[in-house]
């Protein structure tokens, strides 16, 4: 016969297991769930058969009615760029260039500083957090600035996404009415 300490102890773990925290929850099921996008950019300096792959992982929150950039979203400060965890930047098998700046392959955490004229893409070093708060300026690989266009109709659905072009990849970023975009192009190997 089990001793009434044991089975105390079973029945607990039993209820620990059952109730999920926020890192077991579906994530499909939330109200901001999550997304992938992932380009291969051409890369002509080495072999053809070896490709490079960046990819980010996100929240897609949803606009439900409400202004995004300079209210939900506020103008000037550090966000996210999604919900829920942190967006993560995954670079694999060679370096990246965004505007001069190098990338070399390694996982990051994706945030922008929104602003009405322009964005600030900030690629930062630390990785494994919750979306906020932002951990520091010591923490950031890179800052740049992005290209902002209007959206022909807003979009429900906060969206990243890629366009491959002739020299790499164009990272968009969807919501509201608002795009911000980067290039992203491979690091040439040899001079």
């Amino acid at each position: 016969m089990k001793s009434p300490l044991a089975i105390c102890g079973l029945l607990i773990l039993s209820l620990a297991a059952a109730v999920p925290d926020h890192a077991q929850q579906d994530r499909n099921k939330r109200p901001s769930p999550p997304a992938v996008a992932y380009c291969y950019p051409p890369n002509p300096y080495i072999n053809p058969l070896f490709f490079g792959k960046m990819e980010v992982h996100y929240s897609s929150p949803r606009m439900k009615g409400r202004n995004i950039y300079g209210a939900l979203v506020p103008f000037g400060k550090v966000w996210r760029l999604g919900a829920n965890e942190a967006t993560t930047f995954v670079v694999s098998y060679t370096s990246l260039l965004v505007m001069g700046k190098e990338i070399p392959p390694g996982t990051y955490t994706l945030f922008a500083i929104p602003d009405q004229n322009q964005w600030t893409l900030v690629i930062s070093k630390k990785t494994d957090e919750w979306g906020i708060p932002y951990p520091g300026e010591s923490y950031d690989l890179l800052r740049v600035e992005m290209k902002l266009s209007p959206l022909p109709s807003p979009v429900e659905e906060f969206t990243i996404s890629f366009d491959k072009t002739l020299e790499g990849c164009t990272m968009n970023v969807d919501w509201e009415t608002t795009r911000a975009s980067e290039v992203f192009t491979v690091k040439k190997l040899h001079p």
